[in-house]
């Protein structure tokens, strides 16, 4: 029989699936708060249970869908890449970055990615599956056990740009930023999460429909449909107006500037005709513009802009764009920045 995969449900579906079992529904409050609360996904160690739940539990719930099975850590100490084993054998990378005040967790929603963008790793490996709720969930409970006590109390930012397209997982997606969301369990607020999309126009109206003022970022990567296109396939089905359009509706509801993600690629997408069709776009929507040198990874024949050419393009942008900033990716000496993920098809023996 297949076990509930208990990580990924809400104290009310824990209650139903306790009492249907003769629990007294109290007993759910407990289990969520090990849980969600505490990041306890060891039963032994939730001390106010009785032996008799626990062993329903053990019989009949997933409750630790997520496992760290290998880690690296960059040169400067400041990025973490973790390799997730799932209880199917796959495997998927969660990145955690830490500053001073805040830690940052870079969560997976998928097995690989299906939208085979020409410069990612993740998109060349297809997509194998989607994540449940509990395995999001569970990876952000995995990284935060994880933690030295005293990094874990600091300010946690979830920004769902991981492996795989979000907004094409988007029950299970909602599902754990509401558990996420939830002031018994872990408490990130909605405004501490931001979900990046390749850009899908029906799943930023599904976001924006959810009620939560989560931050919003396109990763747009070229200013042109023909260039789009070119290296986002996804782009052929829709176009970029069409994502500007769904991003402008979700920033009037939300009251929240979108961010627009461009990856540079040298050669390709830096030139002042890029910066400048690049301006005008970001002039039609509130929005804020964040620069990204090419991460290299094995495969494409891809490289990193030049710093002449890089520094025109933002000279161009601080003076026709509105708030323009440069990310300087961690972690990739360790593969864990932007477009280098591609653990996930592995399948351990």
């Amino acid at each position: 029989m297949k076990k509930i995969d208990i990580v990924g449900l809400s104290t009310k579906e824990i209650e139903g699936a306790l009492v249907g079992a003769g629990f007294p529904a109290y007993r759910a409050k407990q289990v969520y708060s090990w849980i969600q609360g505490r990041g306890v996904t060891d039963l032994s160690l939730m001390k106010n249970l009785p032996q008799s739940l626990k062993s329903h539990l053990d019989r009949h719930a997933q409750v630790n869908p997520c496992a760290i099975a290998s880690e690296r850590v960059s040169s400067d100490g400041s990025t973490k890449k973790l390799l997730i084993a799932l209880r199917d054998g796959l495997e998927v990378e969660t990145v955690l970055m830490q500053g001073r005040a805040k830690a940052t967790v870079c969560v997976s929603t998928q097995v690989g990615c299906g939208l085979g963008c020409a410069f990612c790793a993740t998109g060349r490996m297809g997509l194998v599956r989607n994540l449940t709720a509990g395995e999001i969930v569970g990876q952000v409970l995995a990284v935060r056990g994880d933690l030295p006590a005293k990094a874990a109390q600091a300010r946690l930012n979830l920004v769902f740009m991981g492996m795989g397209e979000p907004l094409a997982n988007c029950s299970s997606l909602f599902k754990a930023m509401r558990l996420l969301n939830d002031p018994s369990g872990t408490a990130v607020g909605a405004r501490r999460m931001t979900v990046s999309t390749a850009g899908l126009p029906r799943g930023i109206r599904r976001l924006q429909s959810l009620g939560m003022q989560a931050g919003l970022a396109i990763s747009l990567n070229a200013a042109t449909d023909e260039l789009r296109s070119r290296i986002m396939p996804i782009n052929d089905r829709y176009p970029i107006r069409q994502v500007i359009d769904a991003a402008a509706g979700y920033a009037s509801t939300t009251g929240r500037r979108v961010t627009l993600e461009y990856v540079m690629l040298g050669g390709v997408n830096d030139r002042k005709s890029d910066a400048a069709a690049l301006a005008s776009i970001a002039a039609s929507i509130p929005c804020k513009l964040n620069i990204i040198e090419y991460n290299e990874c094995p495969g494409p024949a891809f490289r990193r802009p030049t710093v002449a050419a890089l520094a025109r393009f933002v000279e161009y942008l601080y003076a026709h764009a509105p708030a323009v900033t440069v990310r300087r990716s961690k972690g990739a000496d360790i593969c864990a920045a932007c477009g280098q993920l591609s653990r996930g098809a592995v399948r351990r023996r």
